[in-house]
């Protein structure tokens, strides 16, 4: 058992899924991989979301650090998401991810 910020974790991979587990968290950091983007764009990306879904998604990985959001005071307003260090950090266990993805769906093709 660990503790952090107060809550009890089993293991570290419980934490790790709460700070990428959300329906969308991910595939945002996948996203974001290798681009700065602004909100519209990333509602586009997603049309299956609503955006307060997707704001409270980009809002608690914020809050953990994986992501930083940057807002310029100008009119329109405009607002950019990216990766920080440490969500940049998470992009070889993603691209892992996609690679068993990959090999899942070669092995279970349907014919």
């Amino acid at each position: 058992m660990i503790t952090f910020r107060d809550k009890v974790y089993r293991c570290p991979v419980e934490l790790t899924i709460e700070l990428i587990g959300g329906k969308w968290k991910a595939v945002l950091l996948w996203e974001l991989s290798n681009k700065t983007l602004r909100f519209n764009e990333l509602i586009r990306l997603f049309p299956n979301t609503t955006r307060k879904m997707l704001a409270q998604q980009l809002k608690e990985m914020e809050r953990d650090g994986l992501i930083l959001r940057q807002e310029y005071y100008q009119i329109p307003p405009k607002v950019e998401y990216s990766l920080t260090a440490f969500g940049k950090s998470f992009m070889p266990v993603l691209f892992s991810m996609n690679q068993w993805g990959m090999d899942y769906m070669a092995e279970n093709i349907q014919e």
